[in-house]
């Protein structure tokens, strides 16, 4: 890794220059190829005809189709190695940008899934059809080069045209881009509503909600569109005028080429072979007009990429640390969010020690930072300030591929993934039946798995759409517990239980407990922390209490003030 460059997304392409390097060959030599058909009609017209060599036209025409061939087969295997570039680079990207949008939710802006509709559109473009006119652009030039050979004025007149054509390209530029920008700004914002208005479709019918959430939906939509018509208008106009142009600039070639053959400057082959050559030269800027808006797109899509890969570097090599004990320590611990009116942290100077094996359990009123601590514990939040530390090491900054493996977290809001029961909880490892079933057991739901349609591999459908709210509750809990983790951290775990779910839930927490397990629940039901053996209470973001359980619960039901108690157990001011 260290020798990765500092543009992630620039080095991704570096892996594919072998490729592009090769494209770049043959489209050399299908331009060069290009040239038969010119060279053809003057030899036809400046010798042929002249001769009268029937011999002469066949072995000409032979050598034109074999060139013909030879060119076709080139521009196939061209549009091949483009093809196994697209593979290449979406085997480098698309995971990359998959594992940055997971480990940097932030830096994918709008909808989650727009940066990897970016690495679509990117990879679409350098192996479509559009990236060929890009190839052939370099080569123009040649064909200039040999309308100069016939004649300097028809050369001069052949360059002129080109910067013509380029000029009218920049105008183009300058034209669709303002538009085309605001119509992706608005697409990117629709796409994000979109996907939070079908995650939360059951609210919306239930409230009725559609008919407002639409115009809502609406405003972003026309505004896209809108702008995407104006963008598609300019770019028509000027792509019709480049038309336009090309093809009187290669009518005016012919009649200036006509010119010289009446002052018997050239020859007739070369009034026609010029105004051949012209088109040719001309023929990839037309086209690069023409697909100037998925150019752009691919430009776009490509920035935003490269600057998501920025924000979410791959994290340097680490020495593998020891299994952890499960030892969990907080020290003068701050968050607050990163926005703008956001004066008051949402946890402020937070402290406080758990020792390997003990069972914690946070309460505290709504808002008071309980779910962001549990974030913090296992590391997906980084601190604004202070530290998190599991056995001494930073728990945001432990690469999570190796401390992954030790931590359980179940969330507030569970998520089952589209796939089956097993591979829910195995956690999509290559894990063993016995460990599988092993979690399931701990968590007390072996046997209402074994009671659905496929058991273990039964699919669960998008979200965990089959489950009930409890039964996917019991999974997640399997899942956090999968691989006799070191610490475990439940946010709100029986919230969705019915009285056998809590009997589980409590059943499992004393065997973890048993196993000394590391666990910290947040919850409000007194049943849950029935179990534990300390109570942190957070008010407002901040410490009111910590200590042993029947101490806490003591005064929270005797209404005294509460303390703030120290690690070590003596009471704080």
């Amino acid at each position: 890794m260290a020798n990765k460059p500092a543009d992630e997304a620039h080095g991704i392409l570096q892996a594919c220059r072998s490729y592009f390097v090769t494209v770049a060959i043959f489209s050399l030599a299908i331009n060069l190829l290009y040239l038969t058909t010119p060279l053809y009609m003057l030899q036809m017209y400046d010798r042929v005809v002249p001769s009268g060599s029937i011999v002469t036209l066949v072995m000409l025409t032979i050598a034109l189709l074999i060139a013909l061939l030879a060119l076709a087969v080139l521009d196939v295997v061209r549009a091949q190695v483009l093809g196994r570039a697209g593979i290449r680079l979406d085997r480098l990207m698309a995971a990359r940008v998959m594992a940055a949008v997971i480990d940097n939710p932030a830096a994918a802006g709008g909808a989650r899934s727009q940066p990897l509709r970016d690495s679509d559109t990117f990879r679409q473009f350098v192996t479509g059809p559009g990236i060929h006119a890009v190839f052939d652009l370099p080569w123009g030039p040649i064909y200039i080069a040999v309308i100069f050979m016939l004649h300097p004025l028809l050369g001069g007149f052949a360059l002129a045209c080109a910067f013509i054509l380029l000029a009218m390209a920049l105008i183009n530029e300058r034209a669709v881009r303002p538009a085309l920008n605001e119509s992706n700004e608005a697409a990117g914002r629709n796409y994000s509503f979109t996907e939070m208005s079908l995650r939360n479709s059951e609210v919306v019918r239930a409230m009725g909600m559609t008919d407002g959430l639409l115009n809502r939906w609406r405003r972003d939509r026309y505004r896209m569109i809108d702008r995407l018509v104006v963008a598609s208008d300019r770019g028509a106009t000027v792509s019709g005028t480049i038309r336009f142009l090309r093809l009187s600039m290669q009518s005016m070639i012919l009649g200036l080429g006509a010119y010289l053959v009446i002052e018997r400057v050239v020859t007739p082959g070369a009034m026609f072979a010029g105004s051949m050559l012209l088109g040719r030269a001309l023929q990839p800027l037309e086209q690069i007009v023409g697909s100037w808006r998925s150019m752009i797109a691919a430009r776009d899509a490509f920035h935003r990429v490269r600057r998501l890969l920025a924000a979410a570097p791959i994290a340097p090599t680490h020495l593998a640390l020891p299994r952890p004990l499960g030892q969990v320590s907080a020290d003068q611990l701050t968050y607050a969010l990163a926005l703008p009116r956001t004066s008051r942290p949402i946890l402020h100077n937070v402290t406080f020690r758990i020792e390997p094996g003990e069972a914690i359990g946070v309460i505290g009123p709504s808002g008071a930072g309980k779910s962001t601590l549990a974030r913090l514990v296992v590391g997906v939040l980084r601190p604004t300030a202070g530290s998190m530390r599991l056995d001494g090491a930073d728990v945001s900054t432990w690469p999570r591929a190796l401390v992954g493996q030790y931590i359980g977290y179940l969330p507030q809001d569970v998520e089952l993934f589209s796939d089956s029961v097993a591979a829910n909880i195995g956690r999509f490892q290559q894990a063993s039946d016995e460990a599988v079933i092993a979690a399931a057991q701990l968590a007390g739901v072996h046997n209402m798995i074994l009671h659905l349609p496929d058991g273990y591999e039964t699919l669960v459908g998008d979200g965990g759409a089959i489950l009930s709210g409890g039964y996917r509750q019991r999974v997640g809990l399997a899942r956090a517990v999968f691989g006799g983790p070191s610490l475990v951290v439940l946010d709100e775990p029986s919230s969705n239980l019915d009285a056998e779910g809590d009997a589980a839930l409590a059943e499992c927490m004393l065997k973890l407990k048993k196993a000394r397990v590391t666990a910290i629940i947040v919850s409000h039901r007194p049943a849950t922390i029935a179990v534990v053996d300390k109570i942190l209470l957070l008010v407002d973001g901040r410490v009111e209490a910590f200590g042993p359980r029947a101490e806490v619960l003591a005064r929270l039901n005797a209404r005294q003030p509460l303390p703030i108690v120290a690690p070590g157990g003596r009471s704080g001011p």
